[in-house]
């Protein structure tokens, strides 16, 4: 005999219980390690008009302001990139619960301000001295171990000096639920403030 199918989630039919989905899920990212959406593929465009992903690590979402918070390094090819375009996109998918989501928008890099400090203060030490790794990200070595990184507890104002937070304000989202009864994707573009919740408005889209 055949087990019961379990029930259809409540964000099935409904956009507004997907986008409260979509914010649950980006915010438990940053908390929770293990969550899919912990460490998401960011993307930009480089100077030659190629697309680059890499991984990034959630330091915050937040649904009321439409941010997402993630750091890295002043030198790297990212965030010369972003500096660059001002655009960003984030991409997250949990194999467990098969939902899958986008997010896409303006980006800015914050080194030396209020925000860049209070995201530093934020940091474990591990974290910290990645900064100070040299020479720069993506530098050609001889060797792989041709590099040097400063030891925990050491004198860190050079990790600082290369340290940067990432802000993405998000203006396009994107949520995919796969399921064999019936999958549910939607989209959401952020306008001016007062179009639905905090300037959003939501359709269903062909998954």
């Amino acid at each position: 005999m055949n087990p019961a199918p379990s029930p259809l989630p409540p964000f099935h039919d409904s956009l507004d219980a997907s986008f409260f989905e979509v914010w649950r899920l980006l915010q438990e990212g940053p908390r929770l390690r293990r969550n899919a959406f912990h460490m998401p593929a960011l993307a930009t465009v480089d100077a030659h008009g190629q697309s680059q992903v890499r991984t990034v690590v959630l330091r915050e979402a937040d649904p009321a302001t439409g941010r997402l918070r993630f750091h890295c390094d002043r030198r790297s090819a990212k965030a010369a990139e972003i500096e660059a375009s001002g655009r960003a996109a984030l991409h997250g998918y949990d194999t467990a619960t098969k939902i899958q989501i986008r997010v896409a928008g303006s980006a800015r890099l914050h080194t030396d301000d209020a925000l860049a400090e209070a995201a530093w203060a934020g940091s474990r030490i591990m974290s910290r001295t990645c900064y100070g790794i040299a020479p720069a990200p993506g530098t050609a070595l001889p060797t792989g171990g041709a590099y040097t990184q400063p030891e925990d507890g050491a004198d860190l104002d050079l990790s600082r000096a290369n340290f940067c937070a990432v802000v993405v304000t998000a203006e396009r989202l994107d949520f995919l639920f796969l399921d064999r009864r019936g999958h549910r994707r939607a989209g959401w573009a952020r306008g001016e403030a007062g179009c639905g919740e905090a300037g959003w408005t939501g359709t269903w889209l062909a998954p």
